[in-house]
């Protein structure tokens, strides 16, 4: 109800082909729509009578007149729930506390410098986490914020280099989809199809070696470098010389003829 009555809403119905947006003059900034929302929740519930509440009254007083009872968390309670924790330990140093190899620092956190401690945030938020004694009983430390944030200019920038990069992507990948689809020319006769389109052998290879340039899977040289000697204090493998059995050799003291053929000399015969 109050979207739709507001200045620069999107889904509002219009005519055909007749989309006119607002001016940016006429749209609201977010505090001031902060403060439009709160004012119309504020008067849904204490002024507004729904058709679906009894007796005429408004929500707030149909809340109060439900008898089921009510239990308060207390505050400090509050940081355990609907938070995830990933199960890691991790130690707080003199630069706050690493999550997703990102610093959170905190005021409290002076004086706890080697303190172990485990993490809790919410699923679709990591501007702050909150940090819980990782021994002994659980105890909720303090919130932690990260540590070095971009500045509102910065965040600016960065979604317009995202936005171009996103319509690039996107353009890219139409033309690739109508390079892709192939089209032939209408036949009268049975006969193989033809393109409508023809390309030549260079113009193809061209396009190959344009493709085969820009895939760095394709470009790497594995053996560009080769890989450099291990320490002397690393343990090789033996080679197959060194791991073969040596011969056994009769160590007994034997005589040793002069004839190098090293066969006894033959006895005098009778002439």
């Amino acid at each position: 109800m109050l979207l739709v009555s507001l200045p620069g809403y999107t889904r509002r119905a219009r005519p055909t082909q007749a989309h006119r947006p607002d001016p940016v003059e006429d749209l609201l900034s977010y505090p001031d729509f902060v403060r439009v929302l709160l004012d119309w929740v504020a008067w849904w519930n204490t002024e507004h009578h729904p058709a679906g509440v009894p007796d005429g009254m408004t929500p707030r007083e149909a809340w109060e007149a439900d008898p089921t009872p009510l239990e308060d968390v207390p505050e400090e309670q509050l940081a355990f729930f609907a938070m995830e924790d990933d199960g890691r330990i991790r130690k707080i140093t003199t630069n706050g506390v690493a999550w997703r190899r990102r610093a959170y620092i905190a005021d409290w956190m002076a004086g706890h410098v080697g303190t172990r401690a485990r993490l809790r945030y919410l699923p679709h938020f990591d501007g702050r986490i909150e940090v819980f004694t990782a021994d002994g009983p659980v105890r909720h430390l303090g919130t932690a914020y990260l540590a070095e944030a971009a500045t509102p200019a910065q965040r600016r920038a960065l979604s317009k280099v995202r936005e171009s990069k996103a319509h690039a992507l996107k353009a890219d990948l139409k033309a690739a989809e109508k390079l892709s689809r192939s089209r032939y020319t209408a036949m009268t006769m049975p006969a193989a199809p033809l393109p409508r389109r023809s390309v030549t052998g260079q113009q193809a290879q061209e396009e190959i070696s344009r493709a085969q340039a820009v895939d760095l899977a394709a470009r790497a040289l594995p053996d560009l470098i080769p890989p450099r000697e291990p320490p002397p204090g690393w343990a090789r493998p033996r080679s197959h010389l060194e791991t073969t059995v040596p011969a056994v050799t009769d160590t007994t003291d034997t005589a040793v003829p002069d004839d190098h053929t090293g066969t006894e000399p033959a006895p005098d015969s009778k002439e």
